[in-house]
């Protein structure tokens, strides 16, 4: 069980990084059906080589995806039968076939904002509990005093989701290089159209083209909420510090990282590496997070 589901919080991270690959890399479309592309299992007889390069990439994750949710059927089996964290696993397993249907209505609803940064959100999710499931399957040793930390932990946790959110509503409405300047973004600001859930990619809510001022509005909204979630993060790094040393210098590391990368996104232009590195960070400060939670909660002190 302990094997299987350290595989599986890699797995559903190596998920969580090629899906945002394949979003920027813009093949979210390369497979225009679902479970199948162009009615094949492999995508073998598209004569254009983009076509079929994208098609690849498209499949390569759903493949990847599928063998994860294997995976994840199999720690819930020995779950129930070893009679620990059921609930967990099943409500992972849960999560999994929603997060499958949502990858489905992704490419039928041709990539609608909102389903999309609900398929994110849904891949983000997925990997905090597989971790959480992992931390359970071993022994800690107790240490109360962990427990005074939960507020801080809590809100910087709560914080970094609603900025993965809004760092995938800018993803998915292709919004990443609307404000090109450093550190402010001059221009118009729509804010009614630019967070209006329930519409078209690149629509507003009545059918018409949405405008820049939308998007710089979505652009600058996650930038600004950035340095909220950097100093949720560094005050609960500051926090930890004296109980956990090793967490506490992850978290601020990790959280100074994804900052810069953030940063560095906006100065070069938005280069595929390093936007996928910025989706990969979001998912390891999370990851981090997630920890910090585990043991802030249940009262134990980290063994590392």
């Amino acid at each position: 069980m302990r094997t299987l589901s350290i595989a599986a919080v890699l797995l559903a991270f190596s998920v969580v990084v090629m899906g945002a690959y394949v979003r920027l890399s813009d093949a979210g479309l390369g497979c225009p059906d679902w479970p199948m592309c162009y009615g094949q299992p492999l995508p073998t007889a598209i004569a254009d080589g983009n076509a079929l390069a994208k098609a690849w990439k498209e499949m390569g994750h759903r493949y990847l995806a599928g063998t994860l949710g294997v995976l994840i059927i199999a720690l819930a089996l020995i779950a129930w039968r070893q009679r620990r964290t059921r609930l967990l696993a099943a409500s992972i397993v849960l999560l999994v076939a929603f997060q499958a249907t949502l990858g489905k209505w992704t490419v039928t609803m041709l990539l609608k904002p909102a389903i999309v940064t609900a398929h994110l959100a849904g891949g983000m999710a997925t990997l905090a509990l597989l971790i959480w499931l992992a931390l359970a399957q071993r022994a800690h040793a107790s240490a109360p005093e962990m427990r005074a930390l939960r507020p801080v932990a809590a809100a910087a946790l709560a914080v970094l989701a609603l900025q993965i959110l809004l760092g995938g509503w800018v993803s998915a409405n292709y919004a990443a290089l609307a404000c090109p300047d450093l550190p402010l973004c001059r221009g118009a600001m729509d804010y009614a159209s630019a967070f209006h859930v329930v519409r078209e990619l690149g629509q507003t809510a009545d059918g018409q083209l949405l405008s820049f001022d939308a998007l710089r509005a979505i652009h600058w909204t996650h930038r600004l909420f950035a340095l909220v979630a950097l100093a949720a993060v560094l005050f609960a790094s500051v926090r930890a510090f004296p109980l956990s040393r090793p967490l506490a210098v992850t978290l601020a590391a990790l959280v100074a990282l994804q900052f810069a990368l953030g940063v560095a996104n906006v100065a070069l232009g938005l280069p595929l590496s390093l936007a996928a590195a910025h989706n990969a960070g979001a998912a390891l400060l999370l990851a981090a997070l997630v920890v910090l939670n585990f043991f802030v909660f249940r009262g134990l002190r980290p063994s590392f």
